[in-house]
């Protein structure tokens, strides 16, 4: 009987420790506590997770040498002079740009390498660039 006991004992504590180690669902949070894992990314503007693909404007990649497209996504500040791009495979998980008077026109500072540059194209859209060259639309 004390066997039994024991080696229900062992077995029961086996499986504890087993479900410790196994991933928690939504275990993915970031230092801000979105689940990338579901789709949020944290958004410096609106100071919460936010989900990019769910946007209203939303750009596509112009050209890529890769054998797929992405995609990204533009929030403005409630008065318009800074605008919150999300570019995917960059160091950063969202670049600021601002706008200088009243120039349709946002621009990233100094404190990233790149250059970004968010203009509105045609009637309804926007493009931005990179260094002087086109990358979404």
């Amino acid at each position: 009987m004390r066997k039994t006991i024991v080696l229900g004992a062992m077995f029961l504590s086996s499986l504890a420790f087993t479900q410790q180690k196994s991933p928690v669902v939504g275990g993915d949070r970031d230092v801000h506590g979105c689940i990338g894992s579901a789709g949020y990314t944290y958004s410096q503007l609106r100071n919460d997770c936010i989900k990019v693909s769910k946007q209203k404007i939303k750009l596509n990649e112009v050209s890529s040498d890769k054998s797929y497209t992405t995609m990204t996504a533009i929030i403005f500040s409630k008065d318009m002079k800074k605008a919150e791009i999300f570019i995917p495979h960059e160091n950063a998980k969202s670049i600021i740009l601002t706008r200088d008077g009243k120039v349709k026109m946002w621009k990233s500072g100094d404190y990233i390498k790149e250059s970004y540059v968010l203009s509105p194209y045609k009637k309804t859209g926007y493009q931005i660039k990179k260094d002087d060259v086109v990358i979404y639309r």
